[in-house]
């Protein structure tokens, strides 16, 4: 009976639904993403640079909420294997660009197929999905408020 009862603290906690349904997420890309050689953050950062040719740090690091910590090395690794370059900027040497290679624009045919494919495995109605974007972007911006 008690075990019951956890288990519905924890259901009845958003940010553990939030926090498992993404892990969960995240482990439906992990095989799709190991044939491009990437990982899941390093996949967010080249869909932003496929969109962009150019984007500081800064706006990366913004746009994905990720801290400098975090993404300056990610985008060192990523320029190891070849698929990003990073450039200070002739304009305000504080600023570092980062460009995708020829490699990391050959990419985005081979990752084409990747959102269909996630849409595919999750087995829920378009609606639903569209829906539950809707609502997740409404929390993020409310909570980004705070």
């Amino acid at each position: 009976m008690m075990e019951k009862r956890l288990e519905n603290v924890l259901e009845n906690q958003l940010c553990f639904l939030l926090y498992a349904s993404s892990r969960e997420m995240t482990k439906k890309y992990k095989p799709l993403l190991d044939k491009l050689e990437v990982t899941y953050p390093q996949y967010l950062v080249l869909l932003l640079l496929w969109e962009q040719d150019t984007l500081t740090v800064k706006k990366l690091g913004d746009l994905l909420a990720l801290d400098s910590g975090t993404l300056t090395p990610m985008l060192k690794r990523m320029e190891q294997n070849g698929l990003i370059v990073r450039e200070r900027s002739t304009q305000d040497e504080r600023s570092v660009m980062i460009q995708l290679t020829d490699k990391g624009k050959g990419l985005q045919e081979e990752a084409c197929f990747i959102p269909n494919r996630i849409s595919a495995m999750s087995g829920e109605d378009k609606r639903v999905v569209e829906d539950l974007k809707a609502s997740l972007l409404q929390l993020l911006k409310t909570l980004q408020k705070f």
